[in-house]
C-alpha cells in the first residue's frame, strides 16, 4: 500500500465512517507559539480549540500534518530517525472519549483492506496505558476497551506476546501539559510486531523496548485533567481526544521494509545519489545516504512552506541551514561535486505537488535558496581550510602532534568547518585531533544554547494567558494599519508572541522609514483610544472573502472560519483568541523594524 493510499484512507475513513470534517494541515512555521521552531505535532495549531475555543469546521477533525523535529538531527542515518515527516490524526474537541477513540484506531489498523482500513493483523498488536501515580490513577477504563477488543492484561513475569495490555509511568504513557500548566493526561499507545526475534530485554520491558522488535504506530491522546499552578491535577470540564499516527513508519510497515528510506517516499531521491556519486550501495555509505535524502527533504519542505524561512544563523533558519550543509557534506563524503542540492529537491518537488501544491508555487524559492547556499558552504570550505593553515605551523611544533579539540570546535563553530573534514586536513598534516575534547566543547555550546533557549522560550507552548491574548489582538490593528500605510501588497509572513512582546513579519521590499512606523504606531493607538468592540463570526471562506476579510484563505481553518472584526477597522480571518475591547490593550509601541528575509519585514511591538 502506497502512502498515498494510506494517507487518502486514514483521511476517508474519519471522514465517511465517523463524520469527522477534514481541515487543512498548518504552516511547519508555528503562528504565536515561541516555544517551539517548527510544527513537531498535529495538535499544535489546535491548542487553542483544544484549551476550548469554538472550531468553525465542529468537534470532530482529522487531517494530515506536516511536522518537523529537530531533537534527534544527529541520529539521522540509522533507519529510523527522520527530521520531516508526516502525522496523520484525528480529534474530539469536548464530543467522544476514550471507548470510542480506542475503537476507530483498533478498527482502522485491523479493518480489511478492501473495506477501507489497513488489514494488519491483530494478533501482532500490543498497546500500553497508563500505570498510575499520585497525580491520577491506573486508566483501568482505556485497558478495559482493549479488553472488549481482545487484548489482555500483561502479567508480570509472563514473556511478551501480541495481543498484550502493558502499562507504563507518565514518561511514556502521559501527555503533557505543554507548558507549566494546562491540559493533559494519560494516552494509549499501538505497537506492532515486525518480526524481528526478541532481544534478553523483550520480556521485561515490553513493546516499548528498544530493540524495535515492536515499534509504536499511533497514540491516542486522552486530555482528561489540567495542571495547576500549584502543581495538583484537576478534571477538565471540556476532555478532548489527540491522536497521531505516523504515515512514513506505518506505510514501511504496510510494505513490509525495514526503513522508510526503502518505501517510495525516497527510492527516487536515493537512486539519484548513488547516481551522481556513482557508487553502488554499502553499508557504510547507505549512512550518508539516507542522512542526504533525509536532510533535503526536510528542507525542501521547510523552504516550500508558506511561512517559509531561507537559511541563516539563527533560530529556524540555522537549522534549515544545518540540514543542507549536513547533507553537503555527506554528499563530497561520497564523492559528489557540488551544486547536487538542487537536483535531489526536484525529485522531491514533483513527489509530493499534488498533496502539497505549495511546494510547486515555491518551486523557483527552493532551488534559488539552495544553490545559493551551496556556494556559501563552497566559500566556508575554503575560510575554513586557510584557517586551518595559519594554525599548521605551531601545531606541527607540538611533539604530541595533537590538534586540541578546543581549535577543531572553533573551527566548526566560527567558521562552519565539519569535524569531519579537520579531521583529514589533521591527519593529511601527521596530526591527530583530540576528538574527545571536540565533543567536550560541542556538548558545553549545546548547554549553553539549551539554556538560553530555555530562556527564549519560556512560556509554554501556546502560551494562551491574558498577556498574549492582548498582543495576539494587536497584530490584527498592526497587520491593518501596515496595509494603509503600504500599500495592499502586505500580507501576514508570520507571527511570534510571548508574554512580553508581538513579533509580526509581513511582505514588504523596503526598509520602513521613520514617519511610515510613527503612522502605524499612531494609527494602532488611535484604534485603542477609540474602545472598539471586537466581535467573532463564523463564515464560508467564500463569504468572507466577500465581506472584505483579510488573512490566509488557504489556511488551517476549514471550509468555515472565524472572522474577527475589530470596530469599523478591520476584519480578518482567525483562530483566536482575542480581547473583547480594543482599550484593554491601553497603548501600542514599535521597538524594532528590520528584515526577516528577501522581501519580508519584521516588527517588534509592546502593548501597555
Amino acid at each position: 500500500m502506497l502512502a498515498k493510499e494510506v494517507r487518502q484512507r486514514y483521511i476517508d475513513f474519519f471522514v465517511n465512517k465517523h463524520g469527522h470534517k477534514q481541515i487543512a494541515g498548518a504552516s511547519l512555521i508555528p503562528e504565536n507559539d515561541p516555544t517551539v521552531l517548527f510544527t513537531t505535532a498535529g495538535m499544535h495549531p489546535l491548542v487553542p480549540y483544544l484549551l476550548g475555543e469554538k472550531h468553525p469546521a465542529g468537534k470532530r477533525l482529522v487531517n494530515h500534518q506536516k511536522c518537523v523535529r529537530t531533537d534527534d538531527i544527529d541520529e539521522v542515518g540509522d533507519i529510523c530517525h527522520l527530521t520531516f515527516f508526516e502525522m496523520l490524526g484525528n480529534w474530539s474537541l469536548g464530543d467522544y472519549f476514550k471507548k470510542e477513540a480506542i475503537e476507530m484506531s483498533f478498527d482502522f489498523l485491523t479493518c480489511p483492506a478492501d473495506k477501507g482500513g489497513l488489514g494488519l493483523d491483530s494478533a501482532n498488536l500490543c498497546v500500553s496505558c497508563f500505570e498510575g501515580d499520585k497525580d491520577a490513577p491506573k486508566d483501568d477504563e482505556a485497558a478495559a476497551v482493549w479488553e472488549s477488543l481482545g487484548f489482555k492484561r500483561h502479567t508480570k513475569g509472563k514473556p511478551l506476546n501480541g495481543g498484550q495490555i502493558w502499562f507504563y509511568a507518565k514518561k511514556d504513557n502521559w501527555w503533557g501539559p505543554a507548558g507549566q500548566t494546562g491540559p493533559c493526561g494519560p494516552d494509549t499507545e499501538m505497537f506492532y510486531d515486525t518480526g524481528k526475534p526478541k532481544c534478553p530485554l523483550c520480556d521485561t520491558k515490553g513493546p516499548s523496548c528498544e530493540c524495535r522488535k515492536y515499534i509504536e504506530i499511533w497514540n491516542d491522546v486522552f486530555m482528561q485533567y489540567n495542571k495547576n499552578d500549584d502543581g495538583s491535577f484537576s478534571p477538565l470540564k471540556q476532555q478532548n481526544v489527540d491522536t497521531g499516527l505516523g504515515l512514513e513508519r506505518v506505510v514501511a510497515l504496510l510494505q513490509g521494509v525495514k526503513s522508510p528510506f526503502e518505501t517510495e517516499l525516497f527510492k527516487d531521491a536515493i537512486d539519484k545519489i548513488y547516481e551522481l556519486a556513482g557508487i553502488k550501495g554499502t553499508d557504510e555509505t547507505a549512512i550518508s545516504v539516507r542522512i542526504i535524502a533525509d536532510h533535503l527533504r526536510a528542507a525542501v519542505f521547510i523552504l516550500g512552506d508558506k511561512f517559509g524561512v531561507a537559511p541563516s544563523n539563527t533560530d529556524q533558519g540555522y537549522i534549515l541551514r544545518r540540514l543542507i550543509r549536513r547533507a553537503i557534506r555527506h554528499g563530497k563524503k561520497l564523492g559528489i561535486a557540488y551544486n547536487f542540492t538542487d537536483r535531489i529537491a526536484l525529485i522531491y518537488i514533483d513527489f509530493y505537488k499534488d498533496v502539497y501544491p505549495e511546494l510547486e508555487e515555491f518551486h523557483e524559492k527552493i532551488i534559488t535558496e539552495l544553490q545559493n547556499e551551496e556556494e556559501k558552504f563552497m566559500k566556508t570550505l575554503i575560510h575554513g581550510e586557510k584557517e586551518f593553515e595559519k594554525m599548521l605551523p605551531n601545531l606541527l611544533k607540538n611533539k604530541e602532534k595533537i590538534l586540541p579539540g578546543r581549535l577543531a570546535f572553533k573551527l566548526f563553530d566560527t567558521y562552519g568547518f565539519p569535524i569531519e573534514m579537520t579531521e583529514e586536513l589533521a591527519k593529511e598534516n601527521g596530526l591527530k585531533t583530540d576528538k574527545q575534547g571536540y565533543i567536550d566543547a560541542y556538548k558545553k555550546h549545546q548547554e549553553l544554547s539549551r539554556c538560553g533557549a530555555e530562556q527564549k522560550f519560556a512560556g509554554g507552548l501556546a502560551d494562551h494567558s491574558e498577556a498574549t491574548t492582548k498582543l495576539h489582538t494587536a497584530t490584527h490593528l498592526l497587520h491593518k494599519a501596515l496595509i494603509m500605510v503600504l500599500g495592499d501588497h502586505v500580507a501576514q509572513k508570520g507571527s511570534n508572541i510571548t508574554v512580553d512582546r508581538l513579533r509580526f513579519d509581513f511582505s514588504h521590499p523596503d526598509k520602513m522609514t521613520d514617519e511610515q512606523l510613527k503612522k502605524v504606531e499612531n494609527i494602532v493607538n488611535e484604534q485603542i483610544k477609540r474602545a472598539l468592540e471586537i466581535k467573532c463570526e463564523e463564515m464560508t471562506v467564500s463569504e468572507a472573502k466577500e465581506k472584505g476579510a483579510i488573512g490566509l484563505f488557504e489556511s488551517k481553518y476549514g471550509d468555515r472560519v472565524k472572522v474577527y472584526t475589530v470596530g469599523d477597522f478591520s476584519m480578518e480571518i482567525c483562530g483566536g483568541p482575542h480581547v473583547q475591547n480594543t482599550s484593554e490593550l491601553k497603548s501600542f509601541k514599535i521597538l524594532k523594524e528590520q528584515s526577516s528575509s528577501s522581501g519580508i519585514r519584521r516588527i517588534k511591538a509592546v502593548i501597555g
